[in-house]
């Protein structure tokens, strides 16, 4: 599937309001995102109520796109039970893209993603964004935004949640990993494991409940391995990096709490751990 890349909105493929669908040994090469997964937008979409659900991806090759795979952002008839395994993605701009905004609506459940390689991303090899296209801050890398105040959650309170990405390595990015919650809807329930990325920034965690880092290898050239931010019951365990880093973990936001870190080396960091502006020493448990 091959759109320009100059083309506007020139996706490679919109599997939208489907069931049961296999795509697999294909290549893209797209303007836009490469392999998309919507099902409606906004009121329009809720109303429908149509998911796209039981949607395998496999042994899929993305050149240039977006996004290699991306769900959103328009999914407001929801998304669940997503398999995507044995994919490439070479030079997409972001990788693994999951986008969406307030006023969307609709629940993005049960995905399961592994087995898959990416090299030379512009910005995050996996990115979770719930800002999309509504103002979110532009983060240079390294960087997390500070949250605006919580809207009041209503149907079109989008939610993301229950998504397991596994064996995954990507050689250079500009950021490894983005959480990116609202603080009236953390994301909830990210699973990563055993993932190697080598970016120039490692990963930010904002507005985000019950995530789980284990078996992670990062090497970033500057800021911290890990920043948290407003979140709770943050797992790492097992989380390395090659070279020493200024900063290993960094704990932000009153809202912060409950981040435990476990068989992990933290004197890779000259700084193990720093507390920015409203986070407390308690916040994080550190056993052996």
């Amino acid at each position: 599937m091959l759109n320009p890349w100059y083309g506007q909105n020139g996706d490679g493929i919109d599997i939208e309001s489907c069931r049961r669908v296999a795509l697999y040994n294909s290549h893209f090469d797209a303007g836009d995102d490469a392999i998309c997964v919507k099902s409606g937008r906004d009121e329009f979409g809720r109303k429908r109520g149509r998911p796209t659900e039981d949607l395998l991806v496999s042994d899929c090759i993305v050149y240039h796109g977006h996004g290699g795979f991306t769900i959103g952002s328009e999914m407001s008839g929801g998304v669940r039970n997503v398999v995507v395994r044995r994919c490439t993605f070479l030079g997409t701009d972001m990788g693994l893209r999951f986008k969406t905004t307030r006023g969307r609506g609709g629940i993005v459940e049960k995905i399961w993603i592994s087995d898959i390689m990416m090299k030379d991303i512009p910005t995050d090899a996996i990115g979770f964004n719930m800002y999309y296209n509504a103002g979110s801050p532009i983060l240079e890398p390294g960087q997390t935004s500070a949250s605006k105040g919580p809207a009041s959650v209503n149907d079109g309170t989008p939610q993301f949640r229950d998504i397991y990405l596994k064996n995954i390595i990507c050689r250079g990015a500009a950021r490894a990993v983005q959480i990116e919650g609202l603080p009236e809807m953390p994301i909830r329930g990210i699973h990563l494991d055993n993932i190697q990325i080598s970016a120039k920034a490692g990963i930010g965690c904002v507005d985000a409940e019950q995530i789980e880092l284990k078996n992670l290898h990062i090497d970033a050239k500057v800021g911290p391995i890990v920043t948290v931010r407003d979140s709770t019951g943050v797992t790492m365990d097992k989380i390395a990096t090659s070279d020493v880093t200024e900063t290993f973990l960094k704990i932000e936001g009153e809202k912060t709490k409950d981040v435990k870190v476990t068989n992990t080396d933290l004197s890779k960091g000259k700084k193990q751990i720093e507390y920015g502006k409203g986070a407390t020493e308690s916040a994080v448990v550190r056993q052996q």
